[in-house]
């Protein structure tokens, strides 16, 4: 009798390590982030988003300019293709709720429901830890954006002044 207590505790160790481990990651929205990084401190990284394509590339999927590209690559219903998708509303499969928000705050910087807490956020080591992603330099950030911009329908794409309509750093304090 007095093995199997070691070997109990042993097991739980284990299985609760494994259930922490299986947990995941869940997308929160871009509204979460808004609540911090609309404002003026935080560099009104939201504002920013909100103003470009990034919030408006699924809904591009049904204007008639969308419907025409798509119907000229083959595709009838460019709202619910997994290759147009993609690229529009990276999230869709993932988190569906979040389609309508087409390239959301998550797609680049990953799923934010362990980092958004302000006491994680506040710590940058801390909310890297806890899932959140950046990238060390301008390449890696254009290596993120051209999976989507390297082809995009055949239009040219400069990095250089879409990174600069787009950059969204936190101002140093």
């Amino acid at each position: 009798m007095k093995r199997t207590a070691p070997l109990a505790a042993v097991f739980a160790v284990a299985v609760l390590a494994l259930l922490l481990a299986a947990k995941e990651r869940r997308y929160v929205g871009a509204s979460d982030c808004k609540l911090c990084h609309k404002a003026e401190q935080q560099g009104r990284q939201y504002v920013i988003w909100e103003s470009s394509r990034h919030p408006k590339a699924y809904d591009a999927l049904s204007t008639p300019a969308g419907t025409e590209i798509a119907r000229s690559s083959g595709v009838a219903d460019a709202p619910s293709n997994a290759q147009c998708l993609g690229c529009h509303a990276p999230l869709a499969a993932k988190a569906p709720d979040l389609k309508s928000e087409g390239v959301t705050c998550e797609v680049c910087h990953g799923p934010g429901s362990d980092y958004k807490k302000l006491n994680i956020m506040m710590d940058r080591a801390k909310a890297v830890q806890n899932g959140l992603v950046l990238y060390p330099d301008a390449g890696a950030i254009q290596a993120h954006c051209l999976k989507c911009h390297q082809t995009a329908h055949g239009k040219f794409f400069d990095f250089k002044s879409a990174w600069d309509a787009i950059k969204h750093y936190v101002p140093a304090k």
